[in-house]
């Protein structure tokens, strides 16, 4: 974007060419602070420890710059929506995807007087809060006396939203940050500016501000970049109705963080990859009820052995219908595996372009109950065989089950990830979804609609249920974005 910018507090055009260095305490500043000279080095702040618990007489500002002591700070981001232009945002409350293009936030420039990050350019204007301070008054007051902005009363359609509570901590900050958005209804030409403060104010597109945070973040306070990509990813999922789960770096608003980029991602086939109404699943059920019956049990059986033992094959070995060795469960597979897929499934080339476009730096696998040349004939036939890394099957996984915690650790093993939370799992089944939340894998339920009964389903401990495979464009946007 063209450097040349607006600073509404000069009424001048800003040439935006220098670069800063990552701010640190320079001799002049630390002689200042040491002396209790900086900007506002003696005001007593809410010092806190690093799980946000209030120290209870607080500390001086000066002693919390030089010795980088936790404390709380709020941080506003503002939108700009005058109302001759936006005449109903106040009315619609409608979670819609945010159009980073058309809209506009404030960013200050800030004073060179500031004991931190002085002349960096601050998105998240706020402040740090005062000892015996709520943060929420805190940001009321800090919005009003540095812009002139006043939302107590949402005075002219100006208003404050929290949004969410976040730790950073670096080199020269510790901070609980208390994350607010603000609607600014006015003109720019009505911003007050506090001089002492703020240098300057610029008017910028989402866009533009992401841009620039990636490509010049040594421009920026890093705290605030940070609480930048934190609400965008906290709006895309307002959006997308993500469930916040507890125990996940993105489940806990009252301690917010950034969700990793997963280290795999793991697909299950059947019913998950593909939809055929469930076509290929009563093909294999018939395949294993007819080895049973082949082989001296009642009809039906099949069934109560898989409810009993979580699949039919370790029910069939526990209760000796099959011989504890390779040649005959491979058989039994062989056997009940034997289904025409290429007549009940067909290529899907949305699909392959779907899977394409996802980050290629996140290895993708197909995590199967099932077997792996029977996996590989579905996505064969699918077109996407060549999209994958690796098939773990039920072998793989010592023929346990995918209820089972075991097979969550063998396939973590088979594609080398070590953080639970780095695993991304699809798959239609509730029960290994809510296995793979035990295991902390992160998980996404593919179908809601269940086949045994065809009533909708659901499952609290899935970050998100979607109708089908290619709805993960929508639903999870960050798997697109190489970048991320």
């Amino acid at each position: 974007m063209a450097d040349l910018l607006l600073f509404t507090a000069t009424t001048v055009v800003y040439l935006l060419v220098k670069r800063w260095k990552r701010p640190t305490i320079d001799a002049d500043l630390r002689k200042a602070l040491e002396e209790g000279t900086s900007l506002n080095a003696n005001e007593l702040i809410a010092a806190v420890t690093a799980d946000n618990e209030t120290l209870p007489a607080g500390a001086m500002r000066a002693d919390m710059r030089l010795h980088n002591r936790w404390h709380r700070a709020t941080y506003i981001l503002v939108r700009h929506e005058p109302s001759h232009l936006y005449k109903d945002h106040i009315t619609n409350k409608v979670e819609v995807p945010l159009d980073l293009s058309s809209t506009h936030v404030l960013v200050q420039k800030r004073s060179r007087h500031k004991d931190y990050c002085p002349g960096k350019l601050d998105p998240t204007p706020g402040g740090v809060v005062g000892f015996g301070e709520t943060c929420e008054q805190n940001a009321t007051r800090e919005i009003q006396e540095e812009m002139g902005i006043h939302v107590s009363a949402e005075v002219g359609g100006n208003t404050l939203e929290r949004l969410f509570t976040f730790p950073y901590e670096d080199n020269t900050v510790r901070v609980w940050g208390e994350f607010y958005e603000c609607t600014y209804s006015g003109m720019l030409k009505d911003l007050v500016i506090q001089k002492e403060e703020v240098e300057g104010v610029m008017r910028l597109s989402l866009q533009e501000l992401r841009d620039m945070v990636r490509d010049e973040p040594e421009r920026f306070m890093p705290d605030a970049c940070y609480a930048i990509q934190l609400y965008l990813q906290r709006k895309e999922d307002i959006v997308v109705k993500r469930r916040l789960l507890k125990g996940y770096s993105s489940g806990n608003l009252d301690a917010y963080g950034l969700r990793p980029k997963p280290h795999a991602i793991f697909f299950d086939c059947d019913d998950c990859l593909y939809f055929d109404n469930w076509s290929v699943a009563k093909q294999l059920t018939f395949k294993i009820n007819e080895w049973c019956v082949n082989h001296g049990l009642e009809p039906g059986h099949s069934y109560q052995l898989y409810k009993q033992y979580g699949t039919a094959l370790r029910g069939l070995l526990a209760e000796g219908y099959i011989e504890d060795n390779v040649e005959a469960i491979d058989e039994f597979l062989r056997y009940v595996h034997d289904i025409p897929i290429s007549e009940l499934l067909y290529r899907d080339d949305k699909l392959r372009s779907i899977l394409l476009d996802m980050d290629p730096s996140i290895p993708k696998y197909i995590f199967t109950a099932s077997v792996s040349h029977h996996a590989k004939r579905c996505i064969q036939t699918l077109g996407i065989e060549d999209l994958f890394v690796d098939v773990i099957d039920c072998k793989r996984c010592d023929l346990e089950t995918k209820h089972s915690r075991h097979s969550f650790e063998c396939a973590m093993r088979v594609a080398g990830v070590t953080d639970p939370e780095r695993c991304l799992f699809l798959d239609d089944s509730v029960t290994n979804i809510r296995a793979a939340r035990a295991v902390g894998w992160r998980s996404v339920l593919v179908g809601r609609i269940g086949r045994d009964h065809g009533q909708p389903i659901e499952s609290e401990h899935a970050e998100l249920e979607i109708d089908r495979i290619h709805d993960v464009v929508e639903f999870l946007p960050e798997l697109f974005q190489v970048n991320a």
